[in-house]
């Protein structure tokens, strides 16, 4: 599925909280000071996902990536369903792997609400953020560990 056609399953949040406010509850953006935050958040768009939509889906090209701001997510893969929530990412693996193919099916438990981010935002914002850079290839390494040792 291409990153316009999941975005089309996601409605516009309705609740107007700043994007820079919603990308601080994640570990890796919240060291950021206030004016650098504004400028990382700037490509992000604001999206909500009704209880039991897929996110993504296993063997898809990665097309981009979720911030969870609001709600609970599962993560399937074999042997795995691990849930995660607020200020959790979503999507980075298959962004920095050279196959860029998906590895976990991703589905909305409860309402949620993300800031999503496509392919080529995340590659300009990783070039202009080395610690971003850094940040989220730690994350991967630690996902991808986690769905070796279960599958």
């Amino acid at each position: 599925m291409r990153w316009a056609a999941c975005k089309g399953l996601a409605f516009p949040a309705s609740d107007a909280v700043a994007a820079p406010d919603l990308l601080r509850l994640s570990p890796l953006f919240a060291g950021f000071d206030n004016e650098t935050l504004e400028q990382l958040a700037a490509p992000f768009s604001e999206v909500e996902f009704p209880a039991n939509q897929v996110l993504i889906e296993p063997r898809t090209p990665g097309a981009g990536l979720f911030v969870v701001c609001d709600g609970t997510v599962v993560v399937e893969a074999p042997g795995l369903q691990r849930e995660l929530g607020r200020g959790e990412i979503v999507g980075e693996i298959s962004l920095l792997e050279d196959d860029a193919m998906r590895s976990a099916r991703v589905v909305a438990k409860t309402p949620v609400r993300c800031l999503a981010l496509g392919r080529t935002e995340f590659e300009q914002m990783l070039e202009a953020q080395p610690e971003l850079a850094e940040g989220m290839r730690e994350l991967a390494r630690e996902r991808r560990s986690e769905l070796g040792d279960s599958g």
